[in-house]
């Protein structure tokens, strides 16, 4: 089956409900590591975001996506602005006219938001950012997009494997972003921008059903 605009639309209905939720959570990961904001500009962008959504809810999936991505350049603090922002803005420019995406689709839907990531960050990876999490999501995913999978077996097959590179943070020495500064105090904290991004694929798990 392929993703819908409504599931799409559900997608970040619920992410702003799971932002809402995790904001003290995510935040208290970037106490240890960062600025101390990283839930709470996400809880602010994604608020944002459902201000913006009525408004073009009825157009394309390629506007939705470059909307929800301007939002968030425009509405959130710090990297995951513009990170998260280019990735929705790239994957968007794909999907002019879109009112569906199928497996191909939604291979080529991360595979711009990830080089989104690269081109604003210029993250390696094991640097204890958000590419960690992404880079494995994006292989399982091609490979399952090649094999022939639906979208929710593509999520369904690269979520375990997030949800270890995720883990996978926590010994990790940061090399990028404010994080760097600490040095070796860095080691033995999970990444909140790759724990913001695995909120992203379970809670598109759970629109799939």
């Amino acid at each position: 089956m392929p993703l819908s605009k409504a599931q799409l639309l559900a997608w970040f209905g619920k992410l702003d409900t799971v932002y809402a939720a995790q904001k003290e959570y995510l935040t208290a990961l970037d106490a240890a590591i960062g600025d101390a904001d990283h839930g709470i500009n996400m809880n602010r962008g994604y608020g944002k975001v459902m201000e913006k959504l009525p408004d073009v809810a009825d157009k394309d999936i390629g506007t939705i996506l470059k909307t929800v991505g301007m939002t968030l350049m425009s509405s959130v603090g710090g990297a995951s602005g513009p990170l998260y922002g280019t990735f929705w803005m790239k994957a968007g420019m794909l999907f002019g006219g879109k009112e569906e995406l199928g497996a191909a689709d939604f291979a080529r839907l991360v595979a711009a938001g990830v080089d989104g990531i690269l081109q604003r960050g210029r993250p390696a990876r094991g640097d204890k950012t958000m590419y960690d999490f992404w880079a494995p999501v994006l292989d399982v995913v091609n490979a399952r997009a090649a094999a022939g999978d639906d979208v929710a077996a593509m999520v369904a097959a690269a979520l375990p494997v997030g949800e270890q590179a995720l883990a996978d943070t926590i010994p990790l020495q940061a090399r990028k972003g404010r994080a760097s500064y600490l040095g070796e105090r860095s080691i033995g904290h999970q990444d909140p921008g790759a724990t913001s991004s695995c909120y992203m694929l379970q809670t598109l798990r759970d629109v799939l059903g």
